[in-house]
């Protein structure tokens, strides 16, 4: 199972005691960092860059956010209402299948509509009255991926209309195409992409304002090749003649967050078990899904390891094998990297597994505070 590095930063001095487990901490100085960044490539590339939601939720630094970029994109209904609610700037919302019941609603919040299929415009064209951008996402039909389940140009994939089919029929009324097509990567699957996506979509760039790149752009990343991207977002701009959009999700969250656990016990079945109070299942879907093994703030590079697995009832709730910075011992406090992004948008109380709460830490004050505390009634309320 691969193991997702992730970059201690200022975590490596924090005391892990100071907050109830299980626990998300977000450094804000982190997260401003990462928005820095971006706000850099959007000033001198000339892009408009969005946030994406589905990746990183925590509206309690939508405030912050718009201090930096332009807007956020969204991935339906609830999504695009806690956007009006609380961030500022453009709400771009895509989803790949909108009901009916919904859709006036979507229109009403959103700057621009993005449909799966020329069909699904189509069908939902009653709703438009031209206050809204439409966009239209396509599969460039260039897979990039690692994994084929998150690739979106995977064979019959169900994520955008295939570009081979694109006929200018289907553009009319269209303002943008948008395509997403990578995950985690960095400059070089977006080039090849557009070379190879550019020829197919030329005949239109007369009639579109805007192309939309998507997410999954690690830009934020050290090895980034930012220089690059924003030269070549200059280039798109001057070719097409049209706007150039980003959506990062984990790029404004990178290394902004840890997930704190306890180990609840410890007995050896072959070799060490440890039983935390972090489920992979419930805290860390990731982990079983993707499959990959959280990098754990500190962690030894010898000695003996112990496996972490969480107190569901699920065999497979197994975090990985670690050698702990701490004795393996009973109340001893540990941490997981890199958990901002998606793994608290993910969190399930599956099993009545209590969800973590989640604070927020300056790391240059060392101010801390609960941003969000959850009971046994979030996991009542869901059922009935």
């Amino acid at each position: 199972m691969e193991t997702r590095a992730g970059a201690p930063g200022a975590f490596a001095r924090i005391d892990l005691n100071r907050v109830p487990t299980p626990a998300f901490v977000v450094d804000e100085i982190a997260v401003r960092r990462n928005l820095a960044i971006l706000a850099e490539v959007k000033a001198r590339s000339g892009a408009k860059i969005l946030s994406a939601l589905k990746a990183f939720s925590m509206w309690s630094l939508a405030d912050v956010v718009g201090e930096y970029l332009d807007g956020v994109c969204t991935s339906g209904l609830w999504e695009a209402r806690l956007a009006r609610a609380h961030y500022k700037g453009e709400i771009a919302t895509y989803c790949a299948g909108y009901k009916a019941a919904d859709m006036a609603e979507i229109v009403a919040i959103s700057d621009h509509v993005i449909f799966n299929s020329p069909m699904q415009h189509k069908r939902f064209a009653e709703f438009l009255d031209g206050s809204t951008d439409v966009g239209l996402r396509i599969n460039p039909e260039h897979a990039e991926g690692e994994v084929a389940k998150y690739d979106p140009c995977s064979p019959h994939s169900r994520l955008g209309f295939p570009v081979s089919q694109l006929k200018t029929e289907h553009l009319d009324g269209v303002s943008g195409l948008h395509f997403h097509t990578l995950c985690e990567q960095d400059f070089e699957p977006l080039k090849r992409t557009w070379d190879g996506l550019k020829p197919r979509i030329a005949p239109w760039f007369g009639q579109l304002k805007w192309l939309n790149f998507g997410g999954g752009h690690h830009i934020t990343r050290a090895d980034y090749q930012r220089e690059a991207l924003i030269a070549f977002i200059q280039q798109v701009r001057a070719e097409t003649g049209c706007e150039v959009y980003l959506e990062p999700g984990e790029a404004i969250a990178l290394d902004a967050g840890i997930l704190v656990g306890e180990i609840l016990d410890v007995f050896d079945n072959g070799m060490p078990i440890g039983i935390t109070d972090i489920s992979a299942t419930c805290h860390m879907p990731d982990v079983i899904e993707a499959p990959y093994r959280p990098a754990m703030l500190g962690e030894r590079s010898e000695g003996t390891a112990i496996r972490l697995g969480g107190p569901s009832c699920l065999a497979g709730d197994i975090i990985g094998d670690y050698r702990l910075p701490v004795p393996a011992e009973v109340g001893r406090r540990f941490a997981f990297l890199d958990q901002a992004h998606y793994s608290m948008v993910k969190t399930t109380t599956f099993n009545g597994v209590p969800l973590p709460s989640i604070w927020l830490w300056n790391s240059e004050t060392d101010e801390l505070r609960c941003v969000k505390e959850f009971g046994w009634e979030t996991f009542r309320d869901r059922l009935s």
